[in-house]
């Protein structure tokens, strides 16, 4: 049994501090997946909040049938799905559930893992090009491929977080990688305009 799943089960004995442990461990690692599905920071930062809501309502009805990750990123992608159907997307501030008063569970804040600045130059650019890349491209294959390539989750395990098969998933990643090449380098250095046309994809 891991870590995560030891620490839901101490929180559905009425331990608090196991969840806010579940927070501080999964939250940042949340934003940075739901900031890539809705491409609004301040959205996802909403939706993060949402999703461990959804956690703490859910902590008796929760069982241990697959690993906590792949069940919280479920939520997850399902409230990023939610969101990205509304008509009128929602304000980048106003509260999660249309602004109704939460009194369910405990206001959390995101602890922030930005690294030094100092030393981050050449990195800092390649993660732009990659971030640009990334939001050129179908949301489905965005979440797919983060699920994939930067939480090492296996195809089952994605395509229940997606709600499709796994062959779809498998479909998924190959189309995503294909379309982030027309748009950066192995390197992440980002791709001319004009290699990209070269490559199929839109200056």
């Amino acid at each position: 049994m891991d870590d995560d799943v030891q620490l839901m089960q101490a929180f559905q004995n009425g331990d608090e501090q196991a969840f806010e442990a579940l927070f501080d461990r999964w939250a940042t690692r949340l934003l940075r997946f739901l900031v890539r599905m809705v491409k609004d920071t301040a959205v996802a930062e909403e939706l993060v909040q949402e999703t461990f809501l959804r956690v703490h309502r859910a902590r008796e009805r929760y069982s241990p049938e697959a690993r906590f990750s792949t069940w919280l990123f479920t939520i997850a992608g399902n409230a990023a799905r939610n969101e990205l159907r509304r008509p009128f997307r929602r304000h980048a501030h106003d509260r999660p559930d249309d602004g109704a008063a939460n009194d369910e569970g405990p206001t959390l804040q995101l602890v922030s893992d930005a690294p030094a600045t100092d030393d981050v130059a050449h990195a800092r650019r390649v993660g732009d090009a990659v971030d640009a890349a990334f939001a050129r491209i179908p949301e489905r294959q965005r979440a797919a491929l983060w699920l994939s390539a930067v939480e090492g989750q296996s195809y089952a395990e994605i395509a229940r977080a997606l709600d499709t098969s796994e062959k779809s998933v498998k479909a998924l990643v190959h189309r995503a990688r294909v379309s982030l090449s027309k748009f950066v380098t192995p390197e992440g250095e980002p791709v001319s305009p004009a290699a990209t046309a070269e490559r199929g994809g839109s200056a």
